[in-house]
């Protein structure tokens, strides 16, 4: 019982986490089975992918109808990021889960701390004035990098998705983040699909749970985030990831 109870938190967790700010279930999902119920960190990554999917589908849905994403560059992006999440995924199956596990910890506080002290605040205004070519070579290049982080961690691409899209390729935060799990749902699908190929079928009941909770999350947090306030996401995803890091940090390496 215990168990399903921390299925359903880390998916409700991640599935908020993916509509409000384009992040990936397994910001909040491995972490979450790695720190508190001792999962391999292959397995983990590979249920927290699985969950993305469908959470990741519904949240780009609802962004779309809002005309808070860009398709063009998004595909270009994607297939970088395909390319990638398939090499990441062959690395970390010879990874010690040690080092993917405290590595998915640990950025997760990071990042939750990043949101709180330095909140996205760009304009879709800023991101017009490049050309044409520069925004295809940026996102080959920030695509390559992201599919190496989701192959790897499990990223789905969304951490360092949010990050790149807003700090380098010069996105406001609502189209990076509709932009963000429109890409997810294809290389979660991607990712999930060779950690399974490649480690073996999951814990069936953990993978059943933490999808239906993260979808269920996704779906009322994209509504949220659709009207809300740029600083209101930043905050509120901020607050959620510094304490979810925290206490999975003081689970995993202090208790």
């Amino acid at each position: 019982m215990a168990a399903i109870l921390v299925y359903i938190i880390a998916g409700l967790g991640a599935g908020i986490g993916t509509g409000l700010a384009g992040l990936s279930a397994a910001a909040v999902i491995s972490p979450m089975l790695i720190a508190f119920l001792d999962f391999p960190a292959y397995e983990a990554v590979g249920i927290a992918l699985a969950s993305d999917v469908l959470a990741s589908a519904v949240s780009s849905y609802t962004y779309a109808k809002n005309k808070n994403i860009d398709i063009k560059n998004g595909v270009i992006m994607m297939c970088a990021v395909l390319l990638f999440t398939v090499i990441g995924s062959l690395v970390a199956s010879v990874m010690p889960d040690m080092a993917m596990g405290s590595f998915s910890i640990i950025t997760c506080f990071l990042l939750g701390i990043k949101f709180i002290v330095r909140p996205v605040m760009t304009t879709k205004e800023a991101r017009e004035n490049r050309s044409a070519r520069r925004k295809c070579m940026e996102s080959l290049v920030c695509g390559s990098i992201i599919g190496s982080i989701c192959g790897f961690i499990g990223a789905g691409g969304g951490m360092m998705m949010l990050l790149l899209l807003t700090s380098v390729l010069g996105y406001e935060l609502k189209t990076a983040v509709g932009t963000s799990v429109f890409i997810m749902t294809f290389s979660a699908l991607t990712g999930a699909a060779s950690h399974f190929l490649i480690g073996g079928t999951p814990d069936l009941t953990a993978l059943l749970v933490c999808v239906l909770a993260t979808l269920a999350g996704a779906r009322a947090a994209a509504l949220f985030a659709n009207k809300a306030d740029s600083m209101v996401l930043n905050r509120v995803t901020g607050v959620v990831l510094a304490v979810l890091g925290a206490a999975m940090i003081v689970v995993k390496f202090i208790v």
